[in-house]
């Protein structure tokens, strides 16, 4: 099945996508949005309201108000939840587009590929900056976290397998077999740095 959608992608130059992929997209997109609109009201609320606590501050180490008033926030110069707001609703259109029997072309695959890799590079680097220097975690942040990370790998073994990525056979095999795993170890790497960073917090 993958090697003929392979070889009608390399001669028609365009793909579509099967059902299951098209809903991770639509899921992956959704929950970003909803944390980028959550994080959005309460960037707002925190302006007019200086004093405001956001609903996601629960401890010292659970603290979104301390992310958000952050310089790591706004690192464009604007709030970063605003460039979600865009980015997770071109994932859902994606994703609809999908469901729907689109099909693009290899350029706009390999753009929307980058745009993951640049998505996750810039959660990677949140993710550092809330550890070990904000010395908060935010749950809303979080979220988009663990939709940004199988969102990049789907994406890009989607690329990889129609060899829209000129890969050699052995990789996009790999990818074939073991998306998952991907995901799986990256979520679960996350997931112990935010374990070890606080473990005598969430331990005592």
């Amino acid at each position: 099945m993958a090697k003929a959608a392979a070889q009608h992608a390399r001669r028609t130059g365009t793909a579509g996508a099967g059902r299951g992929f098209a809903l991770l997209l639509v899921l992956t997109g959704a929950a970003g949005l909803l944390a980028s609109w959550v994080i959005t009201l309460d960037k707002f609320k925190l302006l007019e309201d200086p004093g405001f606590t956001p609903g996601c501050s629960l401890n010292p180490v659970v603290s979104c108000g301390s992310v958000m008033e952050s310089d790591q926030a706004a690192a464009f110069g604007f709030p970063n939840p605003m460039l979600g707001l865009a980015a997770y609703a071109v994932v859902i259109c994606v994703g609809v587009s999908l469901l729907a029997g689109a099909a693009f072309p290899r350029w706009y695959w390999l753009a929307f590929d980058a745009g993951c890799l640049f998505g996750v590079a810039f959660v990677s680097w949140l993710q550092f900056e809330s550890l070990y220097r904000i010395n908060a975690l935010c749950l809303w942040c979080a979220l988009a976290w663990a939709a940004t990370i199988p969102l990049f790998w789907y994406v890009t073994s989607y690329t990889v397998r129609r060899e829209f990525l000129p890969v050699p056979r052995p990789v996009r095999t790999f990818f074939d077999e073991f998306t998952w795993l991907l995901t799986l170890v990256h979520l679960a790497v996350v997931g112990m740095l935010i374990l070890t960073r606080w473990w005598d917090f969430w331990t005592s």
